[in-house]
Parts: C-alpha cells; structure tokens; sequence
C-alpha cells in the first residue's frame, strides 16, 4: 500500500507557514469521537460519573494536586515569569477559557502530561517534566504545552479517568474493549498534535520535537537535518503501511503522527484530509499481525454463520459467540461480520479453511472446536448441525471417532441446558 499524497519529502517546500488559501480544519477526528462516546456508554459513564460527584469517593484530584503541590515547581507568574508567559500564550492562542494549572516536575524521562479536573471549576493540571527544557527550543514547547492542552480541550483525559475507575490497573478488561480504548488513546493523541501544531504553526518544529521526544537527543549537537528526518520518517511509514508493522502502544507511532501532522497542515480540501487519514488509521486498526490472522477472523465469521444457519434459526446467542470470538481479532467484529455476511459465506469459508490448512495445517482441531462451540452456545444440538460437525470434520481429513471425541469433550465442558427446557 502506497500513501495518495506526495512523498514526505516534499511537504515544506521551505516555506514552514499554512497556505492561506488553505482552509483551517477542525481539530476533530471523527473517529475518535465516535469510539469515545461508544466507551463511554458502554462504561455507563453519565450513571458513574454521577455516583462518582455524590460519593466522592474517587479522591483523583486530591491525590493530583496533593502530588504537584509537594513534588514539583508550580509555574508562577512572579517565579517563572517566561515559561508562565509562554504556556498562557499558548492557552490563549487554542481559546482555551478553563483554568488550568502548570508545574515543572524533576524528571530525566523525556515526557508532558495532563489531568483534567474531577470536579467542575477546578483547575486542570499540565506537567512537563525537567528533561524538556534541556532539549526544546521554545517553539518546540509551544508544541508540547499545546499538545496537553489538547487533551484537556479534547476530554479524552476525562474518559480515561472513568475507565481507570471501573477498570483499575491489574483489571482483565473485555478482550472487545481493550482494542477499542487502544484505538481510542491512538486517536486521541493524534488530535492532541493537530492542536500542538496550532500553537505552533510550523511543521519543521512538530517533526524536530517528535524526534527529540523519541530519542532524548539534541539534534543540532548531533548534527542531524530535517531532510535527514524527513527521510528516515518517509521509510519507516512505508514499513507501516506495507502491513509489515502494528502500533499497538497508548501512542500512534511517530511515522503515523508526522505524517497525520502533514495532511492536517497541507490539505487542500476535507476530503483529502480524510481520505489521507483514512489510510493512516487503516494502521491503526491492525490487530493481528500476520496473514494468518485475516483468513482466522474470516473462517470465524463465515463458519459461525454457516453453523448458525445450519438448523434454520440463527439465534443471538450464536451470533454473540461469533462476535465475541472476532473480537481477539477485530476492533470491530460486528461490522466484520455484517461484511461476511453480505458476500458468498459458503466460497469465503472454503477459501478461509484452505488457506489456513496450507499456512499451518496442525490447526485443524482447533477450527472443528471453534464450530463445535458455535453449536453449544444456543444451548440446543440439532442433527443438521451435528451433521455439518461431522462433514467439516471429514473434509479437512479428522476421522469419525475424532470429531465424535472432540464433541463430546466439549459437551462435557462447556454444555449448560437452556431454562426453555428444564422448565
């Protein structure tokens, strides 16, 4: 896959400043949005965050506060009068009204980060940690001020709270979920850069600083260009986007964040903007990492669909299954499946079945268990499905005593009558 736009190597064109004629474009990604807001009713977040302010039993902005106050340097305007001037300048410039805290924390890591505020009126806190100073010039932390305050204008901080209160850490989190926050948490800090490139304005600085951020090092003392940078970015993008790699951090990787930075500052329309962006997040919706992967998530979805149907009745339950097993495999299995859905289930299941058994054919018995599973999960075995068990079975080379095997084990394991028949 080959990006649309022009090589990275000729964004600037040596002029770092917006084309005026180019139209300015909401931070906004869609996207994120949407997932954010499935998150949130899916963590019920109106109803937790309302026990939350009555209870008042989170205490984050105690413990945040109680933390900056007694470990860091609070950025006064009487005691660091530049850097005050600077982070206010920044506020103003992105029209961001609420009040908001900043400190410098002793800290060697090379970080920034923000904390929205629990309770309405209070101040949120931004925290940019020592090691920045050592290496930013101040456009490059108009950046990085930017880049937190972002978050806050965003609310993702705010989402990510709710999430660490019902999911605190060591929590097994729903495997479904778990992508969903990633690409989320991606997402958001692609929108938390488009605004640190609105207080800045200038492309040059966004890349010099993510690479400050990514290495540690200074790059004038290293010697080390734009071109060089821009170059190296270039290579490592098409990496991602030949299917070669996976961003699977809290963070998109730098190639993805560079060029989402390019396509928000040079577009020249909305729709190129989010046919650009459309095949940056194609990356990041990547979950498995491997062609075997893709024809797994296509058996399951066209597997279960043909063993659904199989007795006539396709129930949720069975559906459920389905989508609960796409889910270690796609961020968003439903879809995935309403897409099998509308082609032939039966040639895709056949061509799904035979590369699998061509790439790694010892995993036969786990695609006779996945369907035998399908069957159970309505609680009711009927004798076509148990029919179309034992043709699978035979046709991917199992004998009869061996699929027999492996349906009684699983009756024996995972079988539970339904409530319509004992009652």
């Amino acid at each position: 896959m080959k990006m649309k736009n022009n090589s990275l190597t000729n964004w600037f064109c040596r002029n770092n400043d917006k084309n005026e004629e180019t139209e300015r474009y909401s931070a906004a990604i869609e996207l994120e949005k949407q997932i954010g807001k499935q998150i949130y009713n899916a963590l019920q977040g109106s109803v937790v965050e309302e026990v939350l302010r009555k209870t008042k039993v989170s205490g984050a902005d105690a413990y945040w506060r109680s933390n900056m106050e007694g470990h860091s340097l609070k950025v006064e305007k009487e005691l660091l009068c530049d850097f005050y001037n600077l982070c206010h300048e920044v506020k103003k410039k992105l029209k961001f009204e609420e009040k908001v805290d900043f400190y410098i924390t002793g800290d060697s890591s090379v970080n920034a980060f923000s904390v929205a505020a629990e309770n309405e009126g209070e101040p949120h806190i931004v925290n940019i940690n020592s090691a920045l100073f050592n290496l930013m010039t101040t456009d490059e932390m108009r950046f990085v001020i930017g880049h937190e305050l972002g978050h806050l204008i965003n609310k993702d901080t705010k989402l990510k709270r709710l999430i660490l209160f019902v999911f605190p850490p060591e929590s097994n989190v729903p495997v479904m979920l778990q992508h969903k926050i990633r690409l989320h948490d991606q997402l958001a800090e692609l929108v938390a850069d488009r605004y640190g490139y609105l207080a800045t304005e200038n492309l040059d600085v966004c890349v010099t600083a993510f690479f400050k951020l990514a290495s540690g090092l200074d790059l004038t003392k290293m010697n080390v260009s734009i071109d060089a940078l821009i170059a190296d970015n270039n290579r490592r993008l098409d990496y991602f986007l030949n299917d070669k790699g996976i961003s699977r951090a809290a963070h998109p990787v730098n190639p993805i964040r560079i060029q989402a930075l390019n396509l928000f500052a040079n577009a020249k329309s909305k729709e190129a903007l989010d046919s650009g962006m459309d095949e940056l997040t194609s990356i990041l919706l990547k979950v498995g990492g491997n062609e075997l992967d893709e024809h797994l998530a296509t058996f399951i979805a066209s597997a279960g669909l043909i063993v659904a149907n199989a007795d006539g009745d396709v129930n949720k339950d069975e559906i459920e299954q389905i989508i609960q097993s796409l889910a270690g495999i796609k961020i968003f299995p439903r879809k995935f499946l309403e897409t099998i859905a509308e082609g032939d289930v039966v040639s895709i299941f056949n061509e799904s079945v035979s590369k699998i058994l061509e790439i790694n054919p010892g995993m036969r018995d786990n695609l006779l268990k996945y369907m035998i599973r399908i069957v159970l999960s309505d609680k009711n075995i009927t004798d076509e499905e148990i029919e179309l068990i034992y043709t699978f079975g035979n046709n991917i080379g199992l004998s009869e005593v061996e699929i027999a095997t492996a349906i009684a084990e699983d009756i024996q394991q995972n079988y539970v009558p339904g409530m319509d028949a004992i009652c």
